[in-house]
């Protein structure tokens, strides 16, 4: 979906202030009503910020093996689209709705529940191709081009706050989030299209076929959530209040499916254990997710046999019975040492039994078999700050972000590498990053002064800090005018 609630009324709330209000001068174009196109740089602030705002009312999944697996993913889907080179960003939100959105900036979130839901990989890659179409097409580009002149900070937070209110079905909230984004905008409800999400349907139909993914499982998928409705009520699932089903739209997909040849469509072994991570991970207590996949033990072929060992492990250590996970992922170590996942949880076994000197011994030898898995870096960097080891910690991070970026969850790590080494001013700066990633404004300007305080005359630091702190509190300034 393009969460249809959210940017339309964006839209009109936008163009409403604008048409009462007027705009302020130093307020960046995000669009105008000449058809100026919205430049990529600036598409892509607007996705970063409203990225930020999501973390302060969705909670995004830091487990990088998740993050790895959905970024993998979609960048095979992208890869086969009609903009290859366009910048994606696919993230998993830790929310058992059966839910998946797309927004500015090439942003696209799958909710935990959509994943577990997903009969196979192909259905899953057919939400995405879905939500990959609405981006490539232009379907959010050409609404926020209608939204007039709207400060990025403005525009971003009432994405974020519209969304919060349109995933809970609060029509009072969305109004809220409205009106605390910009005073005097009024909510209208508008949807999309039907041509918008047809062609969405046959874009991303497209896009399945050419990334190797089954066109069938687009309609069945589809099929699948109608005939869920029958037995909901009112619970009727989240993904089928953002993309309509009806019967033609089921009937269309399903004709479009038939005109590729039949064959068979494997799943990846890794669709297998990140699912069987997320089972775990959601599961509302540990006896629930054991009592699951002790059921399963013996079932299926031997990769399914395996990864419901995998499963049995997670779900053991997630109860604390570690000397009975142990040997399970020891097991599979040995039967698939090129699988990281297995290598990873067999490392963390001793993380969580606090036995560091075997967790250091097996995440060294890890990382050198996996010199850029990210999950497994972020480990060994916990274990060497237990370990009293902030040096190595700090090189192995600074490695770390120079090839695969920063999250809120790397700056905190190197919010407290600094502390360590006794650097409180870098401590504070990167702590205040922390909180700024997570969409706290506010708390990455207290951490950002403490930060300016510590930092003596130290001219460089001084002018990074300065700056920055400028940038936070005009932004803070302004939404507290909002």
């Amino acid at each position: 979906m393009i969460i249809r609630r959210l940017i339309l009324s964006f839209l009109t709330g936008v163009y409403l202030s604008g048409v009462q209000a007027g705009s302020p001068p130093d307020l960046p174009d995000m669009g105008d009503p000449t058809g100026t196109l919205m430049t990529p740089r600036q598409e892509g602030e607007l996705g970063a910020a409203f990225f930020r705002n999501l973390h302060g009312q969705l909670k995004i999944d830091p487990d990088a093996e998740v993050l790895d697996y959905i970024q993998s993913l979609g960048q095979t889907l992208t890869a086969s689209s009609d903009a290859p080179n366009q910048t994606f960003h696919f993230f998993v939100v830790d929310d058992t709705a059966i839910n998946a959105f797309a927004g500015p900036g090439g942003y696209i979130g799958v909710n935990s529940g959509l994943i577990l839901t997903s009969e196979s990989e192909s259905e899953l890659a057919s939400v995405l191709g879905h939500e990959i179409a609405h981006v490539t097409q232009r379907h959010i580009y050409q609404a926020i081009q209608a939204a007039g002149r709207l400060s990025l900070p403005a525009a971003a937070a009432m994405l974020a706050g519209v969304l919060l209110g349109a995933k809970s079905g609060n029509g009072q909230m969305s109004q809220a989030a409205i009106v605390a984004a910009q005073a005097a905008a009024t909510q209208f409800q508008i949807n999309f299209t039907r041509d918008n999400e047809a062609e969405a349907d046959r874009v991303g139909m497209q896009i399945l076929s050419k990334a190797g993914f089954d066109p069938r499982a687009m309609p069945g998928f589809f099929e699948r959530m109608q005939q869920s409705t029958r037995f909901a009520g009112r619970n009727i699932p989240e993904f089928l209040l953002t993309h309509p089903v009806t019967v033609s739209r089921i009937s269309d997909t399903r004709g479009r499916a038939e005109q590729f040849a039949y064959r068979q469509y494997p799943d990846s072994m890794a669709f297998a254990i990140v699912r069987a991570k997320l089972r775990v991970a959601t599961a509302a207590n540990p006896q629930e997710s054991l009592n699951h996949f002790k059921a399963l033990q013996g079932q299926g072929d031997k990769t399914r046999r395996d990864v419901n060992r995998y499963g049995l492990a997670l779900a053991l250590m997630a109860g604390s019975r570690l000397d009975q996970a142990r040997p399970l992922l020891q097991q599979l170590v040995r039967e698939h040492p090129e699988q990281a996942q297995f290598v990873r949880a067999e490392a963390r076994v001793e993380v969580e039994d606090k036995n560091y000197p075997v967790a250091t011994r097996l995440f060294e030898r890890a990382l050198a078999r996996f010199p850029d898995n990210r999950a497994m870096t972020l480990d060994y960097v916990r274990v060497l700050l237990t370990t009293a080891k902030p040096e190595q910690a700090r090189t192995l991070l600074n490695g770390y972000i120079r090839y695969q970026g920063a999250s809120p969850e790397v700056y905190e790590l190197l919010g407290e590498v600094y502390s360590r080494l006794g650097q409180e001013a870098e401590s504070h700066r990167y702590l205040g990053e922390a909180y700024y990633a997570a969409g706290q404004t506010r708390a990455a300007i207290l951490h950002y002064r403490l930060a300016r305080k510590a930092a003596g005359d130290n001219y460089y630091l001084n002018a990074v800090i300065d700056e920055r702190l400028r940038q936070f509190l005009a932004e803070e300034a302004e939404r507290r005018q909002r």
